[in-house]
């Protein structure tokens, strides 16, 4: 990949759909995720990074967004319980853990959330 050509988008130059969520995921970057967890009125910390680069991971690996169930069983296995639980990844993502953490991730809306 040709990585000098390579232009870091932002916010405003990326096709989104209307509730914001990227349409392709390759356009994502780090300075967009955060400009997007500022949209959101979220300001992040390693525990918020923790969560997105997992969604975005697991996303990229069985291709499909996890849903809050799915996210909470999924993240203890690599987080731990204690970081694992909806109190915990609602005071992250107040909005909507899932919702939240997927939009900044760059990733499509998970089909079921809370």
């Amino acid at each position: 990949m040709n990585t000098k050509n390579k232009h870091l988008y932002t916010y405003n130059e990326i096709e989104k759909d209307k509730e914001g969520y990227l349409k392709k995921t390759k356009d994502w970057n780090i300075i967009l995720a955060k400009e997007i967890a500022m949209k959101e009125n979220i300001n992040l910390n390693s525990d918020h990074w923790k969560v997105i680069i997992f969604v975005r991971k697991f996303y990229l690996q069985f291709n499909i967004t996890p849903s809050m169930r799915l996210l909470i069983k999924s993240i203890k296995e690599e987080l731990g319980e204690s970081k694992s639980n909806s109190i915990y990844l609602f005071k992250l993502f107040p909005k909507g853990p899932a919702q939240q953490a997927s939009k900044i991730a760059g990733i499509p809306k998970p089909v079921k959330c809370l």
